[in-house]
């Protein structure tokens, strides 16, 4: 068996990982479903749209309401960006976390540019990650696809390898192993641990023993 490199590089997911804002993303998917024509529960939300990329969540959409997923997203924009203004808060303890991790950090998510500079902007963490921010919209193929933890490799320098990944959803840490990196899948949010369990993925719970469980790969 192959030993993996030491870490290079800490790629962080957005949203569950840095931004708390799955809760409201899912209870938006809730009424914009119903008011649609598309019932959800917000464990269907969680099972079929958490962890993906806007343009994947419309495919799905407009299979299940032809013609609709356009105005599907621009009411799920409209109600996600009032709910971020009045409620987002970052994760529990990511600053303490970012403060503690001494390798180069980036951020690859499913979200567009746009929504990252809004929910990151909030929360105080854009300037943490200014200039190392990447986004599913600039791949062909967003997660589960390894194409946006690859590129993000790519831009950041560091072998697929010697780079860790942090998610909090299924499609992510399966981005991860797809990609060839080892991941730490956070369980501190919505996601049930077990959805986060496979091969080369360490499942925790308290975002403060990040810097730690980091620390105890290199």
């Amino acid at each position: 068996m192959i030993t993996p490199p030491a870490p290079e590089l800490v790629i962080f997911d957005c949203d569950g990982v840095l931004v708390d804002s799955e809760r409201l993303a899912v209870r938006v998917e809730v009424q914009v479903g119903a008011e649609l024509g598309w019932p959800l529960t917000a464990r269907e939300v969680l099972e079929k749209f958490v962890g993906r990329s806007e343009k994947s969540i419309g495919e799905l959409v407009e299979a299940r309401l032809p013609g609709r997923s356009a105005d599907w997203q621009q009411r799920y924009q409209e109600l996600h960006r009032a709910a971020v203004d009045a409620e987002l808060v970052a994760v529990d303890g990511i600053h303490e976390a970012l403060a503690g991790i001494t390798l180069p950090t980036c951020v690859a998510s499913s979200g567009s540019h746009e929504k990252m500079r809004h929910t990151l902007g909030r929360t105080g963490l854009h300037d943490h990650f200014e200039g190392r921010i990447y986004s599913a919209t600039e791949v062909a193929h967003g997660k589960p696809a390894p194409d946006l933890f690859l590129h993000a490799a790519a831009r950041m320098g560091v072998s697929p390898a010697a780079c860790v990944v942090v998610e909090d959803s299924k499609y992510g840490v399966q981005a991860a192993r797809s990609a060839g990196m080892r991941s730490f899948g956070y369980a501190g949010g919505l996601t049930p641990a077990h959805w986060l369990e496979g091969p080369d993925t360490i499942v925790f719970d308290d975002m403060r023993k990040l810097p730690e469980l980091v620390a105890g790969l290199r």
